[in-house]
């Protein structure tokens, strides 16, 4: 029977959250397009802020990176 529910849950509940979190160029987000502003300063420099998502492509690897080090430094202590 848990195994039953497992498979039912993992099955249903990406479908329900599926409208709530959208993929964008950048990451994961809850707006469907990014709300980044760009704009040039006084100087000529280019700037572009974005609003932050709430899991950034970025720091994906580096999360992975750091996991793993925690992981391979508790089997060798």
């Amino acid at each position: 029977m848990k195994t039953i529910l497992k498979n039912f849950l993992l099955v249903i509940l990406p479908i329900i959250f599926s409208g709530c979190f959208y993929v964008n160029d950048r990451g994961v987000s809850d707006r469907y397009y990014n709300g980044c502003k760009e704009y040039y300063d006084s100087l000529g420099n280019y700037h572009k802020d974005c609003d932050e998502n709430i899991v950034e492509f970025k720091e994906i690897p580096k999360s992975i990176e750091r996991s793993v080090n925690k992981a391979t430094k508790s089997f060798t202590e």
